[in-house]
């Protein structure tokens, strides 16, 4: 039990430091804060305004990981379905020569691949809290 709970909270604190580190840096491109939206060059609006989304999502999940919310998968869920978007729209924005960092996709690729894993993450501890009971 105590192996589990350690588990749980170290999901929770690694999703929401992520959602934190995500709201700032996305709401402050969209915002123009702290001088970040010049260092970040040719970024994608759509993109920022997707990891801005998640990050709100990322903070949900983080919340009832700790509280032992049986959404939590539905949320995660949520995040990959906006990022898969999002890549699928980055490519097509590619594919018309619009303009875009590379690191973007390296980027947008490991938040899918991350996200990916605190879904399945999310699902194990929802079917291990279901069993206990």
């Amino acid at each position: 039990m105590r192996i589990k709970n350690a588990l749980r909270y170290t999901l929770a604190l690694i999703i929401i430091v992520l959602g934190f580190a995500t709201l700032f840096l996305s709401s402050s491109i969209v915002f123009d804060l702290f001088g970040i939206r010049a260092k970040e060059g040719n970024y994608v609006l759509f993109v920022v305004l997707a990891n801005l989304v998640c990050s709100i999502l990322y903070l949900l999940a983080g919340y009832g990981i700790i509280t032992k919310k049986g959404w939590v998968t539905k949320i995660l869920s949520s995040s990959l379905i906006v990022l898969l978007l999002a890549f699928t729209g980055l490519l097509v924005h590619i594919n018309m020569n619009g303009i875009y960092e590379t690191k973007t996709i390296g980027a947008l690729t490991f938040r899918i691949a991350i996200t990916v894993l605190f879904v399945s993450a999310s699902y194990l501890l929802n079917k291990s809290m279901k069993n206990e009971h």
